[in-house]
Formats: C-alpha cells, structure tokens, sequence
C-alpha cells in the first residue's frame, strides 16, 4: 500500500463518521494507522487492552481508547519527506483581537508571578487558546504539512465524530515502555531557534527546566531498580529551541505497572507545574478556558512491535482542535518567580507559529 491509499482510506474513513488516528514518530520515515470499524467511544480502563489512547490534562476526565481489535491497523513507509520553511511574517494577525488576547494572558502571568511569591507553589505553566479563521479547512492536507514541515516531532492527526478532530506536532515524549525498561525527557525553558544551537540560557529557563527534571527522578526512584539521566542539552523542534534531559529508568516490576507510570508523571511539570497539585488548582480556576486534550498525553498502549509488547506516549503540545470554519490553537508556557508577562506572552506567539506555518 502506498501513501496515496492511506489518505484515500482516510477519507473514506471521515465520509463514513467512523474513529480514526493518523501518526508519525519522530525521525521515522513510517506512517502508523488505525481506523476503528464502528463509531463506539471507548474508554481506556484495562492496562492490558492494545490500542492508541487520548487523554485529556485533567485526569477527572474521561481518556479516549481507539482499540486494536476493534480497528484495521497497518504502517507505511513514505520518502523523506522535505522541510517546507514558510516566512511566518505572512501569518496575518488580528491586531485587535491580538491586543485583547494579549493583556488577558499578561493579567494571568502577572496572578501567577504573584502566587509564586505568595508560596502557592514554585511553578505553574498557564496557557490561552487562540481561534483562526481557515478557508479551505482540509485536515488531512494540513497533516501532510506537518509531516513535511517537523520530521523530529510525533505528528498526528486524530478523529472522533464524538469529540471532534485533532492534530499536532509535538516534541515531548511523555514515555516510552519496552519491557521494564522506561524511558522519558525533562523538556522546558524556550527561545527561538535562529540558526544556531549553541545559544545562552537564562535563569530562569534553567532553574525551570530543573525543576521539570528534579520531579520526574524523584517521583520515579519508589518504581525504580535504577534512572539514568543524561546532561542538560539544547534541543530544537522546528522554529523553537528547548533545554532537554533524557532519562532512561529499569523498573522493578514489568510494563504491566504502566497506569502507575503514567500516574506519575502525568501531568508532568513542564505542562502543569509544581507541587502538581496546588498548580493544577490554580489552572483550572484561573485559566479561564477548558484545555480538552492539550497538554494531555497522546499514543500507542501495548503495542506489538518486532515480538515485544511497547507503548510510546508523547505530550499533547504544539497542537491545535480543527472545526469545520476554523482551527483552535492551544499554547502556553512555564510561569517562574523570575518570569516576566511581556516575554511570556512573546513566546506564546512563538510556539503558535508552529501551527500557523501549515495553515496558510
């Protein structure tokens, strides 16, 4: 089968009404498939089930499973796909609705800067949603787009009649689980990448990006026979560049323990903050919107690959709800005792230019 079937089964898919999930992992050359044969909306409750779950940030709320044996699944190999560097200055801008959207997000920074100060917690990371207008609204031509533009993200596009359509080109593993062997990133702190790597970092953005690594370690070490962290290193996703650690932890027990795992270090404090608990509150009576799935987790649940059973889960980031006139765009960042509402809202506008370059 080749590239061009896939999206004519997409199609199909999308004529019919009937679930399905479209993705590509990171520095792959091959396209993964799922389309489910009925219109059902599963729930993820079984560890054991095999299949590609979504869930949202807030965990009181339902994860959606699209199960494999409940769907027709298959992979494809595509060519090398070439980087499409749009100029991001033809993204037109509302400059009215931009003002408005602008001092709402300055107004939140500034309440969270203040609960930092005031010992709520030591961070939280706020976001907006952001609403533009599409003519020619095709998702499946904006997932090609995407495919093209961020060879070195998880990109995706995912459909339920129920929920609604979603894509993305995220940069963050949540986990990666083979066997008893776990594996994830502490991702925070950015900058535009302008072409080049060896760039400064702020204060700010490392004592951020710390605070991300120190939680996840500590929180595994209960779960763990051993972690293995490497250094501090410069990242780039697409127009962005992040400060990223890798870590690699063997588990004391087999992937089974997964819903533990994901207990854990969902949401991580690179999308919620930290003490978890006391961000997440803040978030959800300060932000003023519901964020659905952004920020929430994203990917295959026991999958059978080469004879071993693995899940690959990936942060819901860099993504955007496409509706029939319009795409939703879900943007954010982390909120420091250091931070300052001027440049937080700058790097917002950044990070929706991931989006935008695929859009016009």
């Amino acid at each position: 089968m080749n590239i061009d079937n896939v999206y004519t089964d997409l199609k199909k898919q999308l004529k019919a009404e009937l679930p399905f999930v479209i993705y590509r992992k990171a520095n792959t050359q091959e396209i993964d498939v799922f389309l489910q044969e009925d219109d059902e909306l599963y729930e993820y409750k079984d560890n054991t089930i095999s299949g590609f779950v979504f869930a949202p940030f807030n965990t009181l709320e339902k994860t959606v499973l699209i199960p494999m044996d409940k769907s027709i699944c298959y992979t494809v190999t595509i060519t090398s796909p070439t980087n499409i560097d749009k100029n991001e200055n033809d993204v037109k801008y509302d400059s009215v609705l931009a003002s408005s959207a602008k001092e709402e997000h300055m107004q939140l920074v500034r309440r969270g800067i203040d609960a930092i100060k005031a010992k709520c917690f030591k961070k939280v990371v706020l976001s907006r949603k952001e609403e533009v207008v599409c003519e020619n609204n095709d998702a499946l031509e904006i997932y090609k787009r995407l495919v093209m533009n961020y060879p070195k993200a998880f990109v995706y596009c995912w459909y339920h009649p129920k929920i609604g359509m979603w894509l993305g080109a995220t940069p963050e593993t949540l986990l990666h689980v083979k066997e008893n062997h776990f594996y994830t990133m502490a991702l925070a702190g950015t900058q535009p990448y302008l072409g080049e790597m060896n760039v400064e970092w702020g204060d700010k953005e490392i004592e951020e990006q710390k605070m991300v690594t120190d939680f996840i370690l500590d929180e595994l070490t209960p779960v763990s026979k051993r972690i293995e962290s490497s250094n501090v290193y410069t990242y780039r996703a697409g127009t962005l560049l992040h400060l990223r650690t890798d870590i690699k932890v063997v588990l004391k027990t087999a992937s089974s323990d997964i819903a533990k795992v994901i207990q854990i270090v969902h949401p991580t404090p690179a999308v919620c903050g930290l003490p978890k608990k006391d961000a997440k509150s803040f978030i959800l009576e300060y932000e003023g919107y519901d964020r659905k799935y952004y920020t929430g987790f994203l990917g295959e649940l026991n999958v059978n690959r080469n004879g071993k059973i693995e899940s690959s889960l990936f942060v819901n980031l860099r993504c955007m709800e496409m509706k029939p006139d319009k795409a939703i765009l879900y943007v954010g960042g982390g909120i420091t005792k250091d931070s300052e509402p001027e440049k937080e809202w700058e790097e917002t506008v950044k990070k929706t230019e991931t989006m935008k370059k695929v859009l016009f």
